[in-house]
Order: C-alpha cells, then sequence, then structure tokens
C-alpha cells in the first residue's frame, strides 16, 4: 500500500476491524518510511442486483432508494432509522440470498411491505399508497381488509 504522504511503498497495519456488519474491514496503518497513519478500507464486491421495473427498464438495487422510502412511509410514527435500516438491509440480504442476479420492483416493494406491516400499519398503508398506486377509495378499502384480516391470522 503506497502512503498518501510520501508515496512511499511500504506500510504496516497497525490496527484492523470489521464494519458495516461483517461486510468490511477497516485498516489503520502506518508509512513505514515518514510514520504517517492513515485508514484503508477492505470489503467485498458483490455482483450488481438489478431491479427489472414495472415499464421493463432496469436499474442497480439501492438500499438508499429502499430506505428513503421506508422514511417517506414513516414520516411522524414511532418508528426509529435503525429500523427503517435494518428493513432496508434485510430486503437485500433475501433478495441476494435468491441468488438471481434480475429481480422484479414487485418483488422488492412486496418483500418491504411485508416488513413495514410487521412494524407499523399506518407506515404500512402510507408505503402501499405510493407502491401499489392506489387509484380509488374501493382499492384503498381492499387493501385495509387484508391489513386486518393478516393482523387477526396473526394473533390466533
Amino acid at each position: 500500500m503506497r502512503c498518501p504522504a510520501c508515496q512511499f511503498n511500504g506500510t504496516r497495519v497497525v490496527d484492523s476491524r470489521p464494519v458495516d456488519d461483517n461486510k468490511e474491514i477497516r485498516r489503520r496503518r502506518e508509512c513505514e518510511s515518514c510514520g504517517v497513519r492513515f485508514t484503508t478500507f477492505e470489503k467485498i464486491e458483490e455482483t450488481p442486483l438489478i431491479v427489472v421495473k414495472k415499464d421493463g427498464s432496469r436499474e442497480e438495487f439501492s438500499r438508499e432508494k429502499v430506505l428513503r422510502g421506508l422514511i417517506r412511509a414513516c414520516e411522524k410514527r414511532p418508528v426509529s432509522l435503525d429500523t427503517l435500516e435494518g428493513i432496508a438491509m434485510s430486503v437485500e440480504k433475501d433478495l441476494r440470498r435468491i441468488g438471481n442476479s434480475e429481480v422484479r420492483s414487485d418483488d422488492v416493494g412486496e418483500k418491504v411491505m411485508n416488513l413495514l406491516a410487521k412494524e407499523d400499519e399506518v407506515a404500512y398503508v402510507r408505503f402501499a399508497s405510493v407502491y401499489r398506486q392506489f387509484k380509488d377509495i374501493n382499492v384503498f378499502i381492499a387493501e385495509m381488509k387484508e391489513l386486518l384480516q393478516r393482523q387477526s391470522d396473526l394473533k390466533k
């Protein structure tokens, strides 16, 4: 590793620790020539996960985009940011575990809604109304009935 200060090509690792749910390693290094310390990160290079949208277009999966949608749905709701980050991370893990390099946007949305429904019903309805693009009040009522049925099934 080349020193950013003097460009010497010799450094030693002073400290290593895992970060980002053990997906990366943070290393503190010290230059053997000038003694400057700096930080580097190592991480696994994952194959891109492509989302196929309803119109057939494709884009790379973005956990940040999922998180933004969750934050919007949970505005003024008692759901912590840690919980929302956990949902977004869980969705990504589930999609990668399946092993396909392409997933449908419907699958992403359904996974998000299933996890969000367990955390906050109002946030779930908000997310579903945008995701499913409710056309009228009848579709909204049908979704509410489905949510109530799921809740009663869980209590049994």
